[in-house]
């Protein structure tokens, strides 16, 4: 491609990746008031698991399918489907409609993100990927301010729905960027074989799953599916070793790298993407703040990974992917750490400065194994490499809030119990009406205060487990496999 398409699908990567970044914060935002408008607290945590379920299954076969068809199409197709269910959201009138149309959203997510980090490995070599890393991370800290800010007022002054509404224009126009200035290089000759069988079968393993941890625990139900998907998940693997072109690259497992940064994507996915989830509740709910002041709370950790990743690249080729990583990992064991003291009675500038540590964790780790992989993979395999690390903290990320939501109703369900409360009081607080937070007493705020702080503990820990399995990362320089042909030169400085 040319130095000007370049540039071109450049910038509609950045508006892609800066349409990411506020989907995660603006959408956190907004989720308790959307409870208190449509109730459904119990349902809260399947907002982000519906999303997060259909984005993280369909990861793998979007990056397998771009291998084989190309990736502006795709890629055009995805942003399609993820523009349709932000309006849909947008009118939702249920909780059960909100959750159905997140479910359609993420079937378009899964494929947007994996999509442009693939084009980021196509375009660039290894160099060149750690300094334009410091442009994408620059998106990422606009967004940072802008997402949760806007999310807020969004709330605050117009409506829940525009939070949904806002993703069309931005879409729109990095859809139009790439699919005019893309040109694809198809890697693979002869006639194309996808692994329909291998998605089919992960697909319904997770879900079965994620189901199993969401219903009451101990019951038959939920062992049934969490056998089930221990079945299903064997019958993926066997399946998977005997296909022509799986897509699950089991091959790459071997490699201890690739094992380790997927193993540590779906701990530290677990962990900061679980948080994020219920931070809003607890800052409205507990701190009895607006939307616009939970979104605040959420900025300086996103402003701490944008940050932490522009100067850890920059470094990168110095100091060595490893000790950044180790680094970055150990970081966000302390944040975390720190979250699990949070009480009703803390104040807001505390809660930022520790999810500031865990922004700083990932913003060092994230990116460090990112370009490690992508450097060190066949190119005829960058695209499944670089959508199964995005799988791995997606499906982290599911099973964190997944297992967070079904410990919070219950230890929230027990909470209020215990108070003589009814569960319905927390819809009423988080309801935006005047007068609606005095229907909550102190006896409530600490109880809920209380069951969110059950959700730190689970992430710290899952923040922990993290680290353990970061020092196995193998010390080795990192050669660049990924791009066979000379890259184009472009100016970064």
């Amino acid at each position: 491609m040319s130095r000007n398409r370049i540039l071109v699908v450049t910038a509609g990567i950045m508006v892609s990746l800066f349409l990411a970044s506020m989907e995660s914060t603006v959408v956190a935002t907004a989720m308790p008031t959307i409870v208190g408008e449509l109730g459904g607290l119990e349902h809260y945590s399947w907002v982000f698991s519906a999303f997060m379920l259909t984005s993280t299954t369909t990861v793998p076969l979007y990056g397998k399918i771009s291998d084989l068809y190309g990736r502006r199409n795709l890629y055009v197709i995805a942003m399609a489907i993820f523009l349709t269910g932000s309006i849909l959201c947008g009118r939702a009138g249920t909780m059960t409609q909100l959750i159905l149309a997140r479910g359609l959203q993420g079937v378009g997510a899964g494929g947007i993100l994996p999509l442009a980090f693939i084009l980021i490995g196509e375009m660039f070599n290894l160099e060149q990927r750690a300094k334009m890393q410091g442009f994408f991370s620059g998106v990422w800290g606009v967004s940072s301010i802008a997402g949760p800010l806007l999310g807020g007022f969004l709330v605050d002054q117009l409506s829940w729905r525009w939070v949904f509404y806002i993703n069309v224009p931005f879409g729109l126009l990095a859809a139009g960027l790439v699919g005019f200035a893309w040109h694809d290089t198809i890697q693979v000759q002869g006639r194309p074989v996808v692994d329909y069988a291998g998605a089919a079968l992960l697909t319904f393993s997770v879900i079965a799953l994620l189901l199993g941890l969401t219903v009451p625990l101990g019951t038959s139900t939920s062992w049934l599916l969490i056998v089930g998907a221990v079945i299903l998940f064997a019958l993926l693997l066997w399946v998977e070793s005997r296909a022509a072109d799986p897509i699950l690259p089991l091959h790459l497992f071997r490699e201890r790298l690739f094992s380790v940064a997927i193993a540590q994507g779906t701990l530290t996915g677990w962990a900061l993407f679980g948080s994020i989830s219920f931070i809003p509740l607890f800052v409205q709910s507990v701190l009895m703040t607006s939307a616009t002041q939970a979104g605040i709370t959420i900025s300086p950790m996103l402003l701490g990974w944008v940050g932490a990743s522009i100067i850890g690249t920059r470094l990168l080729l110095k100091v060595g992917y490893r000790r950044l990583a180790i680094l970055g990992t150990a970081t966000l064991v302390v944040g975390a750490f720190l979250m699990t003291t949070v009480e009703a009675d803390i104040s807001q500038i505390r809660l930022m400065v520790y999810v500031t540590l865990m922004g700083i964790g990932m913003g060092l780790s994230i990116p460090s194994f990112l370009i490690a992989v992508q450097t060190t993979v066949e190119r005829r395999f960058l695209g499944t490499a670089t959508s199964t690390l995005q799988f791995s903290r997606s499906i982290g990320g599911t099973l964190g809030v997944s297992v967070m939501g079904a410990a919070l109703s219950a230890r929230l369900a027990t909470n209020l119990s215990a108070s003589g409360l009814d569960l319905g009081l927390i819809s009423q607080l988080l309801n935006p009406v005047p007068g609606a937070q005095a229907a909550l007493n102190e006896v409530g705020r600490i109880a809920v205060a209380n069951a969110i702080n059950l959700v730190f503990i689970i992430a710290f820990v899952a923040s922990l487990l993290a680290l353990g399995v970061t020092l196995f990362a193998p010390r080795q320089s990192l050669q660049d496999k990924s791009v066979e042909e000379e890259p184009i030169p472009i100016s970064m400085d």
